[in-house]
């Protein structure tokens, strides 16, 4: 292998070690942002195959089990693992490898029912995504019968059911219905199935305890956020919200979606938050832009057109990060809250709150790594006095998710009301 660090460089610190000699097949490695799991368990990995983690050189693996490494899209495209299996002398090339024997294999979650076949092999499952009972999920629980294997997540659970994919892989419960006839009580008083309540929650503490393996990170950064409130025109609101119509599209609105995404759009477009970005950048001339939408986009594209040297990553544009130093990086949240990483800005902007605070979680955390040469780091929160950012804001506060269907009316018009003149963006 070409460049190859010493082995010396690869040392852990002192709560990775801890966290390796804890862990276990089947075990939930729960580190924040930033904390460094990847190559804690890849150590894990290395350890179980005969690797020694105290070792000041270099210990040869004794006949390791091939490596199926299931992450996002994104770290799989910029090579992340790679980076942190040269390391332990891996490689998914097996011409870069000590063991030319060994499969090594890095692929997206898109990718999971690829590998359903797979047996004695060893599996790192990155960034959580089995939470549910969809596709994703049953294609881990049929992997995890016949393979070791472990799951690495930041926000590994809020409810108990975000829990059950994990439970059953271990072999707590043979199935859903299993785990919910112990310990789930349903509302009798919903059309569809809502969790009124759990039971029997000493069970499931026991079970979550022996499973999760908490990584005991100390951050040496500070997070410094502040919430700045912008304007917005309060006459198209109150015209949306009183006649149930889209003033885009001159149509009636037809159900909750479209409703709140009518309201957002008039508070997310008023040119209060372009000010507010621009006196931002004065002070901070290197900065991520999280959004939500096309039409956000469109507004930061204008904004800094030929003023700031400007990249995107999102479903359209997988753009680099710019250099220099003056520049904006505009970053869509579901392409890219999570799998990358930046150490050469402390500044975050969030032009628009996300519905869930998980995702605004990952997207902070871009820029809170283990390797930044910054200790204070900058989160702007933009969001208006408006009815639905402030319902979005405390959902976020309580760590839940905005509900659309609860925010929004229950009546909508299909008759044009009076008209009245809107401002368009």
């Amino acid at each position: 292998m070409k460049n190859r660090p010493k082995h010396n460089e690869m040392q852990l610190r002192t709560y990775q070690l801890d966290a390796v000699n804890r862990m276990k097949n089947g075990c939930i490695l729960n580190g924040g942002v930033g904390s460094g799991k990847s190559r804690t368990s890849l150590a894990y990995f290395y350890k179980e195959n005969g690797g020694d983690i105290y070792s000041q050189n270099y210990v040869k693996m004794t006949n390791p089990k091939n490596l199926y490494i299931i992450t996002t899209a994104r770290k799989r495209d910029t090579l992340e693992w790679e980076g942190e299996l040269i390391y332990f002398r891996m490689s998914t090339n097996p011409e870069h490898s000590l063991y030319k024997n060994q499969k090594v294999i890095v692929d997206s979650w898109n990718n999971i029912k690829k590998y359903t076949d797979v047996t004695n092999a060893f599996f790192i499952f990155d960034e959580q995504r089995v939470v549910g009972y969809g596709a994703w999920t049953k294609a881990f629980l049929k992997i995890t019968k016949s393979n070791n294997w472990i799951l690495l997540s930041a926000t590994p659970g809020d409810t108990w059911m975000d829990y059950v994919p994990v439970f059953i892989a271990n072999g707590f419960y043979r199935n859903k219905t299993d785990f919910c006839r112990q310990h789930v009580i349903f509302s009798h008083f919903t059309t569809y199935p809502k969790v009124e309540r759990y039971i029997n929650e000493g069970i499931l503490i026991r079970y979550r305890r022996s499973l999760l393996i908490n990584m005991d990170y100390q951050k040496q950064t500070i997070q410094h956020h502040e919430v700045i409130i912008t304007t917005y025109n309060h006459n198209d609101y109150d015209y949306v919200v009183r006649n149930r119509w889209n003033i885009f599209t001159d149509s009636p609105i037809q159900n909750a979606g479209e409703y709140c995404l009518v309201l957002r759009r008039l508070v997310n477009t008023d040119i209060s938050r372009k000010q507010a970005v621009l006196d931002i950048l004065n002070k901070h001339p290197k900065a991520i832009i999280f959004y939500s939408y096309d039409y956000e986009l469109n507004v930061l594209r204008e904004m800094f057109s030929g003023t700031y040297k400007m990249a995107e990553w999102n479903g359209h544009k997988h753009e680099p990060l710019p250099n220099g130093d003056r520049w904006v990086y505009l970053v869509e949240y579901t392409a890219g809250c999570e799998g990358w990483n930046c150490i050469t800005t402390d500044t975050i902007i969030f032009w628009s709150q996300n519905y869930s605070y998980k995702v605004m979680l990952q997207a902070a955390g871009r820029i809170d790594r283990m390797n930044t040469p910054y200790t204070d780091l900058w989160y702007y929160h933009l969001r208006s006095s408006s009815n639905i950012d402030k319902a979005i804001y405390m959902a976020l506060k309580k760590k839940k998710k905005f509900n659309e269907t609860a925010f929004a009316p229950k009546d909508y018009t299909e008759k044009k009301p009076e008209p009245y003149q809107t401002k368009l963006f």
